[in-house]
């Protein structure tokens, strides 16, 4: 609002020129209403960047005592300990956590525009929410902080290191002989994908080489399982994969087939997940702090809520090497 004040339900009202009881309907998502007055609620509420029972959160009354998590999926190994680190710090400080997953979701901002309104901030995983809706609820007031995710004015960050390692990583198998490494996942599918196909493309670079292009496939177990098959007539001698389960995938379809792994093909995945050091060969990965990712959203979340910090900061955690059998160079866990 011009005035500085959070908007409210009677200036939603007012500008889509329609009565509080029917804007009450279209916000609540009860009662029935024209398709013409959702639209005209739908175009007031984003000019005013309106979030429901904003002023809840406002000093004068007691805050939720509760985070919102807005998170893309809950598959994969990853969710979990990220939600490990997460509950466990929020719990330790008398704060509860409501989750909700944007995958598959017909209305993902509306769902959080909402979630605004019984929290009092919000975390957003990666490609969770798109860009216009993080600044909405920016614009809004609400605490943000953003995980794996390119940092955003005004929004707290926390993500980990990528471009470096994935070079690191990149650059030991290149120097230990292989000539036709194949980055596997899709750079476009989220800011860390990103920067670890820039960090294999740079090792590239540096040797003045151009890096071949990536297979764009989704990080799950059944694209690792397609990306193996596909190349079991003429594999590449290595397969740096933007996660483990998509890595492990890859690996034991390889052996299955009768691929020898590392000797004819080097497999490496990223996150250091528990099945990668029990699989044979032990998988060789990048690993990042999931759980400490978690625990320090929390925190920068808590410091926005309360006050106690107003500046926002960005978080790079470290993330580490860690070698195994299947990268064949040989070399002890560091």
């Amino acid at each position: 609002m011009a005035t500085g004040r959070p908007a409210t339900i009677y200036d939603v009202a007012a500008l889509a020129k329609l009565s509080i009881a029917t804007v009450s309907r279209v916000l609540q998502g009860t009662g029935p209403v024209s398709e013409k007055a959702r639209d005209q609620v739908g175009r007031a509420a984003a000019e005013l960047n309106y979030v429901p029972l904003r002023a809840a959160r406002s000093l004068a009354v007691q805050r939720h005592e509760a985070h919102g998590l807005v998170l893309p999926d809950l598959s994969g190994p990853f969710y979990g300990d990220l939600l490990m680190g997460y509950e466990r710090w929020a719990g330790e400080h008398g704060q509860s956590v409501v989750l909700t997953v944007t995958h598959g979701n017909a209305d993902p901002r509306r769902t959080v525009r909402d979630l605004a309104g019984r929290v009092d901030g919000i975390v957003v995983h990666g490609n969770a929410l798109e860009l216009p809706t993080i600044q909405q609820l920016r614009k809004a007031g609400v605490p943000l902080v953003l995980v794996a995710h390119p940092p955003v004015t005004g929004c707290d960050s926390v993500r980990t290191e990528s471009a470096s390692s994935a070079q690191k990583l990149t650059t030991r198998l290149l120097e230990h002989g292989r000539t036709s490494l194949t980055f596997v996942g899709d750079p476009a599918s989220s800011y860390d994908v990103s920067e670890r196909y820039a960090g294999f493309a740079k090792a590239h670079e540096v040797r003045g080489e151009v890096a071949p292009e990536p297979l764009r496939v989704p990080l799950t177990e059944e694209a690792g399982r397609e990306v193996a098959a596909g190349v079991l007539n003429q594999p590449p001698d290595g397969l740096v994969c933007a996660n483990d389960e998509l890595a492990l995938a890859v690996l034991t379809t390889l052996r299955a087939a009768g691929i020898d792994v590392p000797g004819d093909v080097v497999v490496t995945g990223w996150d250091d997940v528990m099945a990668a050091r029990y699989v044979s060969p032990g998988l060789s990965t990048v690993r990042q702090p999931m759980a400490e990712l978690g625990r320090l959203a929390a925190q920068r979340l808590h410091e926005r809520v309360t006050g106690e910090r107003t500046r926002a900061r960005n978080d790079v955690l470290a993330t580490e090497l860690v070698l195994r059998d299947s990268c064949g160079t040989s070399g002890a866990i560091q």
